[in-house]
């Protein structure tokens, strides 16, 4: 008796389905670590105006 997988493409899915979930993992890191950088570029830009309140303000909705 040989021990044969039943698809062909077993192994093969589970590496595409694992890279994929790699590069969505990797895009929203980036996403996120873009946001951040631009809030802290706005910031840095807003003090080195030589502005002294440059807190964001938040509206509760």
């Amino acid at each position: 008796m040989t021990n044969r997988d039943p698809s062909p493409d077993g192994p093969s899915r589970r590496a595409t389905l694992i890279g994929l979930v790699i590069a969505v993992v990797l895009v929203l890191a980036g996403w996120w670590l873009a946001r951040e950088l631009t809030a802290a570029s706005r910031m840095q830009d807003c003090l080195m105006s030589g502005r002294t309140n440059c807190n964001p303000i938040e509206i509760e909705r």
